[in-house]
């Protein structure tokens, strides 16, 4: 099963999946299903079961009405995916169908979202049955009897289920790392198995997958280069995973898609069978490329986007170095995606709070700490409690240390898809600070991966969709200062929401630039991200197409011949698609671009497609 937002599984599988299993053709004896999790129909699904249960606990236990709450249920919630992605889970475990299931998770700064998920449903479920123990807790006071409702059955059995699953992740669940020989998805692999002992101590990765190799040097340059980076990260993974099997895949040079195609793989990859290459194409697809500047930044705000591995960070950088080269206009470059590496590509520790890179004191990068943020957050809502709520006990005020007692217990809970609607508020905040100070600045969105890049552009709908009735029930309690504090708070952020949403879609303060490989797979990811963009009314301008191989530098090296003819076929279907988008070719360079030098060099050539 595919949990990740933007899927491939039924590309590379050359199957149409829908939002249940489905059978897939297989030579080999026993059968294989493949399921296309869809967030929110079975988001939706689990929440019209539950709803009137939630509304029926959370009416008797707090200040908010079933009429206050119900409108924010009805509207779609951050952490669909996750949440999901963890019923899914439960219910291909409870079915007893398979004697194997496979999960084809999100990038790794969202699969740890995923990973904490249990314990943050039972933080939940903790906060439902202090809200169900009001009654109780006034029964007990000014006496009488209150007992468990019958109506809390439901608690009970989403327990068992989140239970259930989280036994499956720490007791049942192998954990395969796959990574690349580049120095920037290695040094990703050491940072996300550091996460993953802090944020899961009790899950650990199993085997390793050393994708995209090249274990022989081949007949050009670039070949050559990728065999000693093949070699070193072999060390380097014996030297970070010395306990871990490592398995080996070889770049076919050409994409392995199908049932057959996917069977040779397997074997190669887990049973050390030699990868063999297909044909070369008759003939070469024409792509016309004429030599260009690169582009600078010439509005306030931009995102970059596409799928995992593309290279958005360098694309990001390099828009950055080239709008610097000129001197004009400040840069600020801000990462978003939960698994960073500006600190690979400027070779410099980057952290919440800007810094000036490449020696420029201009040009400024920060990657948003989403957890440091939330618990700031949290402890300036948990002092706004005390102070709204520390009076002296008597009547009244027993409901309102109740009701510090439920928001606390609630404030215990880190909410998936927190960090979009974060993501929001940093930016929010650059836009806020260059207002202020008048600067001229030109700010870089390094995004997550394409599914959660949506999920953060939906974000200001959805947190405008929450704010209407969010001001509707605090007016209802008015009298309580924290609900006016909180009215006022919220009043503002919608205006704040308001103005961004009208500037994603101003073509003159807003651009969206798209990177992708000349591949399969991420060219049906990019039209799928440009379909979802146009349902938002945000249309990309500029396109760059990472790594594409240049005739020059193949000689007569069949690999690379190969994935030549594969990239231009690619590449000339992009001219047709999009028209009205610029379209550029960035060559495959055989080094990773990290550092002022090597930033220097990659912005100094750039090709259009005519």
């Amino acid at each position: 099963m595919s949990t990740d937002p933007a899927h491939s599984l039924s590309d590379i599988l050359q199957a149409r999946l829908g939002n249940r299993p489905a059978a897939i053709e297989f030579s080999a004896r026993g059968s294989m299903d493949a399921w296309q999790v869809d967030s929110a129909s079975l988001f939706g699904k689990f929440l019209r079961q539950h709803k009137q249960n939630i509304l029926k606990v959370i009416d008797r236990g707090s200040i908010f009405s079933r009429e206050d709450i119900e409108p924010l249920l009805d509207t779609t919630l951050p952490g669909m995916a996750e949440v999901s992605a963890l019923l899914a889970i439960q219910d291909a475990v409870a079915s007893g169908k398979y004697s194997h299931i496979v999960v084809d998770t999100a990038p790794f700064g969202h699969t740890l979202r995923l990973f904490g998920l249990p314990q943050q449903f039972l933080r939940f479920l903790n906060f439902l049955e202090l809200a169900a123990s009001r009654d109780r807790v006034l029964a007990a006071h000014f006496g009488g009897q209150s007992s468990r409702g019958s109506d809390l059955a439901f608690i009970d059995n989403w327990r068992k289920i989140v239970e259930d699953v989280e036994h499956v992740f720490t007791k049942d669940a192998r954990l395969f790392l796959v990574t690349t020989p580049e120095k920037f998805s290695l040094n990703e692999s050491v940072r996300s198995t550091d996460a993953l002992k802090t944020e899961s101590p009790t899950l650990e990765i199993a085997e390793i997958i050393l994708n995209r190799s090249m274990i022989e040097a081949g007949r050009c340059n670039f070949c050559r280069k990728r065999a000693r980076a093949t070699s070193d990260a072999a060390r380097f993974l014996k030297k970070h995973f010395p306990d871990q099997l490592v398995h080996v895949g070889e770049d076919a040079g050409t994409p392995l898609v199908g049932v057959k195609a996917l069977s040779v793989f397997a074997r190669h990859v887990f049973e050390g069978k030699r990868l063999k290459l297909g044909a070369l194409a008759t003939k070469m697809v024409d792509v016309r490329l004429k030599k260009v500047e690169w582009p600078t930044l010439t509005v306030p705000l931009n995102f970059v986007l596409g799928k995992g591995g593309v290279g958005k960070t360098t694309i990001s950088a390099a828009l950055g170095v080239s709008t610097r080269k000129g001197k004009m206009h400040p840069v600020q470059i801000c990462s978003v995606d939960p698994a960073p590496s500006l600190d690979d590509i400027f070779q410099k520790a980057i952290g919440d709070n800007p810094v000036s890179v490449l020696g420029d004191p201009n040009f400024r990068a920060s990657e948003m700490d989403s957890v440091a943020i939330f618990a700031q957050w949290v402890r300036e809502v948990r002092a706004n409690i005390e102070d709204a709520t520390g009076t002296e006990v008597s009547g009244i005020h027993i409901d309102l240390s109740f009701e510090r007692q439920l928001l606390s217990e609630l404030l215990e809970i880190v909410p998936p898809g927190v960090d979009e609607v974060l993501a929001i508020f940093r930016i929010l905040d650059l836009l806020s600070n260059d207002l202020s100070s008048g600067r001229d600045q030109k700010v870089v969105i390094d995004m997550a991966p394409t599914g959660h890049a949506l999920e953060l552009l939906r974000m200001p709908d959805r947190i405008l969709a929450w704010t209407r009735p969010l001001l509707k029930t605090l007016a209802a309690h008015r009298t309580l200062a924290a609900a006016r504090d909180a009215a006022v708070k919220i009043a503002s952020l919608g205006q704040q929401v308001r103005e961004l949403t009208g500037l994603l879609k101003d073509d003159a303060r807003a651009r969206i630039h798209i990177v992708l490989l000349p591949e399969l797979l991420p060219d049906r990811e990019t039209e799928r991200l440009v379909s979802d963009l146009r349902t938002l009314h945000l249309i990309p301008k500029s396109m760059f197409v990472n790594r594409v191989i240049f005739a020059k530098d193949v000689g007569k090296c069949p690999r690379c011949i190969r994935s030549m003819q594969s990239q231009q076929i690619v590449i000339a279907g992009l001219r047709k698609k999009y028209k009205g988008v610029d379209i550029y070719a960035v060559r495959n360079f055989p080094q990773e671009i990290a550092g002022k030098a090597a930033l220097d060099a990659f912005t100094g050539e750039l090709w259009q497609v005519a």
